[in-house]
């Protein structure tokens, strides 16, 4: 069986026991290591999951492991050209993120890697714009005053964020769904290559970023929403941004091995779901297909 499939088969069954396996692999030591032989990947499967692509069996960049997601979450948006400045590289990050841990099975060519390198450069220059857009509307009615600021600040945020996300991950990875990924019997056996796995893939990564992005945008909103009507922060406004920082950061944090334990890493297909090709193989109705992250 394969080793990667036995592994997630036997311990990310239920969301919490997949819980417990990303706070494992999001230690913040394996971040840091840049070489992966095959005696350490023996000794800690840790640092095997989180540094080495399950697909390829490279060794995933430092920068766009898991545990890297946390830096560039804690950018500042003040006015316009700060908030370009910082979404252009929070959203070159997200891109090269889900490039990296994508499903990395689909033939490619070179007209296919021509097609995704464009597809990922307009992703950043859309989802930069876009996520500006709370600045640009401050900036456009600003006359308004309380009412534009209320939205801006705190309301649009929520969903831009979500969405941006998942849009990210479906247009960069959308390769899978136009390639497909390879899909697997419950031994292990890849036994083909199929659009609607990578569909499926897709679409549950997505729903799990927006997740990440949309619930750390939305929870720190809430609490200062709280705590605003509290006296003693009516009479300290100055702790308003620090705990804004700070709840930010800890919910992001909380919500990483969260998001990814939503959905299983080998996740299962029925085969009435796939193309007509499989629905002749023996098997007990259910495949295999890797996520990606």
């Amino acid at each position: 069986m394969d080793p990667n499939l036995q592994y997630w088969q036997s311990n990310g069954q239920s969301f919490l026991s997949r819980l417990r396996l990303w706070f494992k692999i999001l230690d913040p030591s394996s971040v840091l290591s840049s070489q992966v032989s095959c005696c350490i990947m023996h000794r800690s499967i840790s640092l095997q999951y989180s540094s080495v692509h399950p697909d390829t069996g490279g060794v995933i960049s430092p920068l766009f492991r898991s545990q890297g997601t946390v830096v560039a979450s804690l950018l500042p948006h003040k006015g316009i050209k700060p908030a370009l400045f910082w979404q252009f590289l929070l959203q070159t990050y997200c891109a090269g993120f889900n490039h990296a841990n994508r499903n990395a099975t689909a033939t490619t060519d070179n007209k296919t890697s021509m097609k995704q390198s464009i597809l990922i450069v307009g992703t950043v220059a859309y989802s930069t714009f876009a996520g500006a857009l709370p600045q640009l509307i401050l900036k456009r009615f600003r006359l308004i005053g309380a009412v534009a600021e209320t939205f801006s600040r705190s309301l649009l945020p929520v969903p831009l964020s979500a969405c941006l996300a998942g849009f990210s991950v479906m247009v960069v990875r959308s390769e899978e769904a136009d390639n497909g990924i390879r899909v697997f019997d419950s031994n292990g056996n890849a036994i083909g290559v199929s659009k609607a796995a990578g569909s499926k893939a897709i679409k549950e990564t997505a729903l799990s970023r927006a997740a990440l992005f949309g619930t750390t945008a939305a929870v720190p909103t809430l609490l200062l929403a709280l705590l605003k009507r509290a006296k003693f922060v009516q009479r300290n406004p100055m702790i308003i941004a620090p705990v804004r920082h700070i709840s930010t950061a800890i919910i992001f944090g909380l919500m990483i091995p969260v998001s990814f334990s939503l959905f299983p890493q080998f996740g299962k297909i029925k085969k009435e779901s796939l193309e007509e090709e499989f629905q002749s193989l023996d098997s007990n109705g259910e495949l295999f297909y890797h996520r990606g992250l």
